[in-house]
């Protein structure tokens, strides 16, 4: 991975930076009221949220569809099986990661920081869609958020994590941490890697000015089936996924 040599400044980046973000915030605001009137009308009969999630799914389109400075490309969209419940996890670039990902148009739930839920409008939004907060370095609230995603595995949700923990500060994959795959021994889940490229030169890490970047990319891996690594342990699991996860990043797009 290449490190990124473009320097942050300028008028038309700060002009651009704040585009992004007032749109962010005014376009939310403008649809929130829809997520509210779903949850009201679907809750009874759509357990699993499945119309709020794939709302919330157009709600990124229309976000990244306004914003000129970035393209997005999504890879192997077909390898996730509807059907099917996985353990999803991903590399984790950019406070972008979120956005883009739900370009993948697929049922899932979040796991996310507890901070990102009291974000307005984005956040509540969050919430009525059920997806799943943590708190960091509280192993009270890891061990709260493994009950909740392997429940929501059970309730047919698959769910999809970031196994790093944190942003990456230059794009090159940090170890992968193991909550992620003993989720997935305990519940006997596949395994769907999914990789992104790009996104750390798009929103830099600690960073809110945006930058140009018509190379955005998701790439979805083949899916890993339970009975393939069952006889691994969550540490070896973790090393696997993280190499192959390694591989697609340094290949040539």
């Amino acid at each position: 991975m290449k490190n990124d040599k473009r320097e942050d400044g300028g008028f038309f980046q700060v002009v651009a930076s704040c585009y992004f973000w007032v749109s962010l915030f005014v376009v939310s605001a403008i649809l929130f009221p829809i997520p509210i009137f779903l949850w009201i009308t679907t809750v009874l009969f759509d357990r699993r949220r499945y119309l709020l999630h794939q709302f919330t799914c157009r709600w990124s389109d229309i976000i990244l569809g306004i914003n000129p400075y970035w393209k997005v490309r999504v890879e192997g969209r077909k390898k996730i099986d509807p059907k099917k419940v996985y353990v999803m996890v991903s590399n984790h670039q950019s406070g972008l990661d979120i956005l883009v990902l739900f370009k993948l148009h697929r049922h899932f739930k979040w796991v996310a920081k507890k901070g990102l839920f009291i974000i307005p409008f984005i956040g509540w939004n969050m919430a009525l869609n059920g997806y799943i907060s943590i708190e960091r370095a509280r192993g009270r609230s890891k061990l709260q958020m493994m009950d909740k995603a392997a429940a929501s595995i059970r309730a047919g949700n698959s769910v999809i994590l970031f196994p790093e923990g944190t942003r990456s500060p230059d794009g090159n994959l940090q170890n992968y941490k193991t909550g992620a795959f003993r989720l997935a021994l305990e519940t006997h889940s596949p395994i769907l890697p999914v990789v992104i490229k790009g996104t750390h030169l798009a929103i830099k890490k600690g960073g809110l000015l945006i930058h140009k970047n018509d190379h955005v990319k998701v790439v979805v891996l083949d899916p890993i089936p339970y009975e393939s690594f069952s006889h691994l342990d969550s540490k070896e699991l973790a090393q696997m996924i993280q190499e192959k996860t390694n591989l697609e990043l340094q290949s040539p797009d």
